[in-house]
């Protein structure tokens, strides 16, 4: 099943459904809001019904079949979905949930995780579209995107320019070789150099010196390049220039207009503006780009047991999240400031969303309902709208998505590294792309080097590297050090594969999201028995 086939309710996106449930996307938020009343379908199974209910406007609703409490369940890390998991024994609820509002930080209701798919349309679609437009500078533009086409203000090439260094000669040869009239008599002649423009026609008969880049002068046909001529000394004093064949009329003439005419369109608004875009949009004439705004983003880091710097001391560990999660929205198209660590305190959270006028606010931690997991309260207290509590996806499912206010938008990471990082896959990096009007990424699928073992109901994201196989070709391979506390296996990753509920067989094509870096960062491809190669003593499970 791909993204966009199936629905949450298992059938196609624009198939209507036979009970008269409206559009996935609808439910879902009606639900996440509690502004839909409880709704029952019958189940796959005889005597089984499933129960959808909100609990309050602000957030939750009934317990779903991926929920396991406030965080990943302890699995461990090199087989985290075995049998004897129990979460994997465990069914789903069978009735409706006392919907009353939870009034604090402590244990709510469990809220019904979204399909994986599902959240990422969710956050796709939370915002109504990219931020205003502005015009800057060309350097100022690099990594946002076009919000007008970009047209050619000029021909390119703007005159008949040379290709190679050599002469320009007229006509049919051999050719008389004019020395330039600017040229001094001592010394070989400089001819046309780039950057100045010949005040002469060329007569027939005549060469001249010319280098690469140079105007062409009126009059030239052709230009010989100078690893193809022979230069002889005449009795008079003059010089004559031989070839060995003719130079046929063009011949390394850039013609003016070769690339484009003035009026022509070279780039379409939406275009990414890449490092190559400035160097066109400077050649076309620009000084100038107008090119969406990038959002602005805070990251709020929760947690007491956190530590900037140092080693792991008294039972408190290094901040992982802070370090990486800048960078990142920085490949995304984000401004984003150095992140602010925020003590596990209720009102300090409440102050700094309170006090947050940025476009994006990320924060890690707090998402689940243990004792200091202050997030929700806190949206509650807001008034936000709640998108997405929590994504049917491993790691990472206590993930949410709210809406602050028109145009504001919160993004909840779990506090667990890779866990956060699926959170930034998921919700995270659909939100922003859309802010920022960049093109989704095209559909990518790459056959396992090896076996995964899936969740028994949950979307699987896992670290990969890539490997050539002698059957399959190209393949991705499921690294180890995967679990959710682990970053060691995406530090080594070049993409994450989408591995569906039950696991995936090897040469099994899976939807592979690449990561903003694996292009040029990438860490080489794992050697057969380095700690990321899969485990041959487990079948290759991973």
């Amino acid at each position: 099943m791909t993204d966009g086939e199936w629905g949450v309710v298992g059938r196609p996106w624009d198939e209507p459904s036979a009970e008269g449930w409206g559009d996935p996307f609808d439910d879902a938020l009606a639900l996440a809001n509690g502004t839909a009343p409880p709704r029952v379908r019958p189940g796959t199974g005889p005597g089984i019904t499933a129960v959808t209910a909100p609990y309050a406007a602000g957030g939750a609703v009934a317990a779903a079949s991926s929920s396991t409490g406030g965080g990943d369940a302890p699995y461990t890390p090199d087989d985290p979905f075995a049998p004897d998991d129990p979460a994997a024994a465990r069914s789903c609820p069978s009735g409706p949930v006392d919907p009353t509002p939870p009034t604090g930080p402590g244990p709510r209701p469990t809220p019904a995780a979204v399909a994986w798919h599902t959240a990422r349309r969710l956050a796709e679609r939370a915002a109504p579209g990219p931020l205003a437009p502005e015009t800057s500078a060309l350097g100022a533009t690099l990594g946002r995107t076009l919000a007008a086409p970009l047209t050619a203000l000029t021909d390119l090439p703007s005159f008949d320019t040379s290709a190679m260094d050599g002469w320009a000669v007229a006509g049919p040869g051999p050719w008389r070789l004019d020395r330039p009239a600017d040229a001094s008599e001592a010394g070989p002649p400089s001819g046309i150099l780039a950057g100045h423009a010949p005040t002469e026609a060329l007569l027939d008969g005549h060469a001249i010196p010319i280098a690469t880049g140079a105007r062409v002068p009126s009059g030239a046909t052709a230009v010989l390049r100078s690893e193809h001529g022979e230069v002889r000394e005449l009795s008079d004093g003059g010089r004559r220039l031989y070839a060995p064949r003719p130079a046929p009329p063009g011949q390394d003439i850039r013609p003016r207009g070769q690339e484009c005419r003035r009026g022509d369109q070279l780039l379409p608004a939406g275009a990414l503006v890449t490092p190559a875009v400035l160097g066109l949009a400077a050649a076309a004439g620009y000084d100038e780009l107008t090119a969406y705004r990038r959002p602005r983003a805070e990251v709020f880091v929760l947690g007491d047991e956190l530590l900037d710097e140092g080693l792991p001391r008294e039972g408190r560990i290094r901040d992982a999240l802070g370090p990486m999660l800048a960078p990142w929205l920085h490949a995304l198209g984000v401004e984003a400031a150095a992140p602010r660590h925020l003590a596990d305190e209720a009102d300090t959270l409440y102050a700094a969303l309170a006090e947050s006028t940025a476009d994006v606010v990320i924060t890690t931690g707090g998402t689940a309902s243990g004792p200091v997991d202050h997030v929700h309260p806190t949206l509650r207290r807001l008034d936000a709208e709640v998108l997405v509590d929590g994504v049917a996806v491993r790691p990472g499912h206590p993930m949410l998505l709210a809406r602050l206010a028109p145009r504001r938008h919160l993004v909840g990471l779990p506090g667990n590294p890779l866990a956060a990082v699926s959170g930034l896959l998921t919700l995270a990096e659909p939100l922003l792309r859309t802010l920022t009007a960049r093109c989704p990424a095209a559909p990518d699928r790459t056959p396992l080097a090896a076996a995964v073992t899936g969740h028994p109901r949950d979307t699987r994201l896992v670290p990969v590297a890539y490997r050539d196989d002698e059957r399959y070709g190209l393949t991705a391979v499921p690294l180890r050090f995967h679990g959710p506390a682990m970053l060691r296996g995406i530090a080594a990753a070049e993409a994450l594969a989408v591995v569906p509920p039950g696991g995936a067989a090897r040469g099994t094509e899976l939807e592979i999201l690449e990561l903003p870096w694996s292009a040029g960062w990438s860490p080489g491809r794992p050697a057969p028995g380095d700690p990321y190669d899969p485990p041959e003593a487990t079948g290759g499970r991973a």
